[in-house]
């Protein structure tokens, strides 16, 4: 098999000595669990190591893939200037990979270079390889924005490269798991911090990929990861293979986790196409909310539907509830792919003559024109999921102790600048944290206070 194993593992700086200066010992369970590792993986005496990194250039839609010949690093940001790293790139790894993305449909390529010099993220772990192997080449990825089956796919395309061009290799996923374990740690305690640690060491720990998927955007973000989506990519590598999973360490000493495990491949398993399974749970998801969905929902996904196929706007139907034909307010129509917002635009007063018609124009808008996403694919719409929420009229108010997060949308404007944020969202816990992304989408400064608050209530249609 082309496809080696791959190891999961941290990237503290402290942990090379002469950057840590003494302080590594305190992680001295990790380095002896890095070195194992790292003697593991260079037992596979892999033509081509490639690494996943969190720190090399990331987009929020696109997969960045280190161009050129080779590149170099040190640690002299870390104080440690002496320590340096030289890697030879796999040139015909990466055009070959670039191009398989692309018949995959994942954006993913060369373009985009805007730091050549090695980041720590991928000098750490190959820091400790090179103690025992260095007759390999290097693909250097960056992480993204995009779902985590995008990443798993991009870890598919990674195996299917190795085939194609007759290497063997090994995956590293370069990643510290959560930065918020401790209140004494650099970043600070989150509850959902221990609990994130405990899961991705479960999960890794036994080598059940499939788990992977059920991290949400919301948790992750919540328990400060590095590491993730290196993760995910790395078991896209190991698709459709049994592996001898070994867990080998786990530490939050700094209030950061560091966990280091490996990933052997044994054989072919059919049972580990994980990708598949997944994606089979979510259009049956999407399938049965759309079996549950009520009509404004229901115009929602129609419009969209049709105008992704076909990009004509469809007729406003005639068996409706009378509501939508005689009652005018704001509407936003949001779009999500597995749990990850996929489009949202909305208006905050009503522009057209009925609610009916202001679903079929701001669904079109949710699919095609949000500025932050690509326009919706006809291969996505199975896995989209719908809602509306249908706006009462804003009222001013004094101060933000009148707003509730759950119950009242916010309305921050100042001059000309005016930023909303609907209620009850995944991830906003706050008034405060609803008023900074509201400030955010208006390009209003976090800090200014000269600013006009109004709250408005919804109600949310699936």
């Amino acid at each position: 098999m082309s496809v080696k194993g791959g190891i999961m593992v941290p990237h503290p700086p402290l942990i090379i000595p002469e950057v840590g200066r003494g302080r590594e010992r305190e992680i001295q369970t990790t380095i002896d669990a890095y070195h194992s590792a790292a003697r593991k993986l260079a037992s596979w005496q892999p033509d081509t190591v490639v690494v996943l990194s969190p720190h090399s250039v990331m987009y929020m839609d696109y997969f960045h893939i280190s161009p050129g010949t080779e590149a170099e690093g040190d640690f002299g940001q870390f104080g440690a200037p002496q320590v340096k790293i030289k890697v030879s790139y796999d040139t015909e790894f990466v055009e070959l990979l670039s191009r398989e993305a692309q018949d995959r449909k994942i954006p993913a390529g060369t373009l985009g270079e805007r730091a050549p010099q090695l980041d720590h993220g991928t000098m750490i772990p190959l820091w400790f390889l090179n103690h025992y192997y260095t007759d390999y080449k290097v693909v250097r990825i960056g992480l993204s924005g995009q779902t985590f089956s995008s990443h798993y796919i991009l870890g598919q395309c990674i195996q299917k490269t190795a085939g194609l061009c007759g290497r063997k290799i090994a995956v590293i996923g370069s990643g510290d798991l959560s930065h918020k374990l401790k209140a004494e740690g650099p970043y600070g305690f989150q509850k959902e911090g221990p609990e994130y640690d405990q899961r991705i060491m479960e999960v890794m720990g036994q080598g059940d990929f499939g788990q992977l998927f059920d991290f949400t955007e919301e948790f992750c973000e919540k328990a400060a990861e590095c590491g993730h989506r290196s993760f995910v990519i790395m078991a896209g590598a190991l698709d459709g293979l049994e592996v001898q999973a070994e867990k080998l360490s786990h530490e939050g000493t700094f209030g950061v986790g560091y966990g280091v495990c490996t990933f052997e491949v044994k054989e072919t398993s059919p049972l580990r196409e994980f990708l598949k399974q997944y994606e089979e749970k979510i259009k049956k998801q999407a399938k049965e909310k759309r079996e549950r969905e009520d009509a404004y929902a229901g115009l929602a996904r129609k419009t969209i539907e049709t105008y992704v196929r076909t990009g004509e706007m469809i007729s406003l139907p005639t068996d409706l509830p009378e509501e939508m034909y005689r009652r005018k307010a704001g509407v936003f129509v949001s779009l999500k792919e597995e749990g990850k917002l996929r489009g949202c635009i909305g208006t905050i007063s009503p522009v057209q003559e009925c609610i009916g018609k202001e679903i079929l124009e701001n669904a079109v808008s949710a699919a095609a024109r949000d500025p932050r996403f690509l326009p919706v694919q006809p291969e996505e719409l199975d896995r989209l999921v719908y809602s509306v929420d249908v706006l009462s009229e804003a009222e001013e108010i004094s101060s933000e102790q009148e707003l509730d997060v759950k119950r009242y949308g916010v309305i921050v404007s100042r001059g000309y600048k005016r930023g909303l944020l609907l209620p009850n969202l995944e991830g906003v816990d706050t008034v405060r944290q609803q008023i900074d992304i509201a400030k955010r989408k208006a390009g209003i400064p976090e800090e200014a206070e000269d600013i006009r608050l109004e709250r408005f209530e919804v109600v949310r249609h699936f």
